[in-house]
């Protein structure tokens, strides 16, 4: 029975610490952009055409992987999260000049 009180602790530990480390990120975010808004949606971690590839970062994390390519006009990344496999990915984002114009899903 001590087991499981020791259990449920450290599970109600684990929750508070987790939201308290949300609370602080959202305050971070709500510092650095002042739109509530935008702020709720780099808290989803969605992705959206016209999000600058600095949202991008704060709302989704560094890629596990980057492929670049560079033309006369344009400079053309893609950001690649969560890896499946050798060369496989769950999504690959487009950033074109720093700013997302699409993406691509891998459900295999």
């Amino acid at each position: 029975m001590e087991f499981l009180v020791f259990i449920g602790l450290g599970l109600v530990l684990w929750a508070f610490f987790a939201a308290l480390a949300r609370a602080q990120r959202r305050k971070a975010l709500m510092e650095k952009y002042g739109d509530a808004d935008l702020v709720e949606r780099l808290m989803r971690r969605e992705v959206w055409e016209g999000q600058t590839a600095e949202q991008l970062l704060d709302s989704r994390g560094t890629p596990a992987s980057v492929d670049n390519k560079v033309l006369k006009t344009k400079t053309t990344d893609t950001w690649k999260y969560n890896r499946m496999g050798r060369g496989q990915y769950a999504i690959r984002i487009i950033v074109e000049n720093g700013v997302v114009v699409g993406w691509k899903t891998n459900t295999r």
